[in-house]
């Protein structure tokens, strides 16, 4: 059985319950019996979701929401000191608690797989939390994104492994010891935290060094980021490798497109084993081997796993079909770093064939922009035209002289066909105006312009 409620966390306050980690947590606390509440700054479907779970969301950020008796107030990392909530609790003397503190405390007496790396986290938590459920193990899982519905993106299971996606952004997933981690590559990303690539090593192999004793590694053969890593691990931890190269220990012999899906063969243990993951792409498929992986590592046999992975149909933004008018498809990706951008495009061109791709594209955050804009408009080039968005800024202010034309400008130098549209609003008109029958239309990004997929569809000829 999974253990009960942590200590002081049978009152809780969230604030920014909405958020994609934040909700899961709220989830997953509020099915464990506790009492929960929280603001946001706006409603949503997500919100409903947990009110139909009991908790008490607020809309907007006041003093008034927390309630004089909450056991403590959960923050994010964008929650700012003064947040009118966060001021309150301190006044009253309400504990403060990190969400990533609150995420380790649910894992705590469980088995936790944490699944780390700049790009898949989701969706390789994802196809664990799916293929380990239709084997009947019962996780317990706390999702970046949404499976299937509202709400999600996290479970309080039965079972004894709990699948976390672990977040290196803020250097959260210091908090976290895993009996198995998943490291699916090593990149430059969240500029405002990290200044240089040995940052970024470092703090990984912080991560790595929380691998409980008797614990394993899962990491990428492939990627260099993830393979310096490895040379630089001093051997203290069972290490499992996986990918295509040749000394990998879950080799992946070949990957073979079959329309919207994907038929991939490893080796492993000296045999091979072919099995089917749902969804296109070579880094889907490569998601997919790491969690056969770190399933294994748990002592579940690769050959009930394997099967079980086909289970995992996609996550909300990743790759998700929206809907299809006048001929056109319109597909919604969460890709916002260069190398998911190209990474989601080679997959669309391997399942399209010959159909035209047209990207709508909105950057997130004006450090990422200001350090990777080139990169991102080089991976538009892939896309038979693209249609590039001001910046969504999230948690940060802007920066002079950053902005969406960064990246226009190296796009046009890559040859590729792209327009500035600065009014989303006009984007339904502009996309109808450029797409025909057979077209696919990729949004793209990790703002809101995934809220204009079915405005798309709407402006396309019925």
């Amino acid at each position: 059985m999974a253990p009960g409620l942590p200590t002081a966390m049978d009152r809780p306050h969230f604030i920014g319950i909405g958020g994609a980690g934040m909700s899961g947590i709220a989830k997953i606390l509020a099915q464990r019996g506790a009492k929960v509440a929280g603001s946001d700054a706006k409603d949503s479907a997500t919100a409903d979701a947990l009110r139909a779970l009991g908790a008490t969301v607020h809309i907007g950020h006041a003093a008034g929401h927390l309630a004089d008796d909450a056991s403590c107030v959960v923050v994010s990392s964008a929650i700012r000191e003064d947040n009118p909530e966060l001021v309150r609790a301190a006044e009253l003397g309400i504990p403060v608690v990190h969400r990533s503190d609150a995420l380790a405390a649910l894992m705590d007496g469980l088995r936790p797989i944490a699944v780390a790396g700049t790009h898949g986290k989701t969706t390789t938590t994802s196809m664990l939390a799916v293929s380990l459920t239709a084997l009947g193990r019962e996780p317990s899982y706390a999702i970046g994104g949404d499976l299937d519905a509202p709400g999600s993106n996290a479970l309080h299971g039965g079972g004894e492994i709990f699948v976390a996606e672990a977040d290196e952004s803020d250097r959260s997933f210091h908090k976290y010891a895993p009996e198995v981690a998943i490291i699916l590559n090593v990149e430059l990303d969240h500029h405002a935290n990290y200044a240089s690539m040995e940052e970024i090593h470092q703090s990984f192999e912080t991560f790595v060094g929380r691998v409980v004793p008797g614990g394993t590694l899962v990491i990428s053969a492939d990627h260099e980021g993830a393979r310096e890593l490895t040379r630089r691990l001093d051997g203290s931890v069972r290490t499992v490798t996986y990918g295509e190269s040749a000394d990998a220990d879950v080799r992946v012999l070949s990957v073979v497109p079959q329309g919207l899906r994907s038929e991939v063969t490893v080796e492993l243990d000296g045999a091979p084993l072919t099995f089917t993951v749902s969804v296109p792409g070579r880094h889907y498929a490569h998601n997919a081997v790491a969690a056969l992986a770190a399933g294994a590592a748990l002592g579940i046999p690769a050959a009930e796993l394997a099967p079980a992975l086909a289970a995992y149909t996609g996550v909300k933004r990743r790759l998700q079909l929206k809907g299809e008018a006048a001929g056109v498809q319109v597909i919604d990706s969460y890709a916002h770093h260069p190398t998911e951008m190209t990474a989601d495009l080679e997959a669309m061109r391997a399942a399209a064939g010959d159909a035209r791709i047209l990207v709508v594209f909105q950057p997130h955050l004006f450090s990422r922009t200001r350090e990777l804009g080139k990169e991102m408009g080089q991976s538009l080039s892939l896309a038979d035209a693209s249609v590039v968005l001001d910046i969504y800024p999230a948690r940060e202010d802007p920066i002079p002289g950053v902005t969406s034309e960064l990246i226009i400008e190296a796009a046009r130098a890559a040859g590729a066909d792209v327009t500035a549209v600065h009014d989303q609003a006009e984007i339904p008109e502009v996309v109808a105006g450029m797409a025909k029958p057979g077209d696919l239309v990729l949004t793209m990004g990790a703002g809101d312009v995934t809220d204009l997929g079915p405005r798309i569809l709407d402006r396309l000829p019925k």
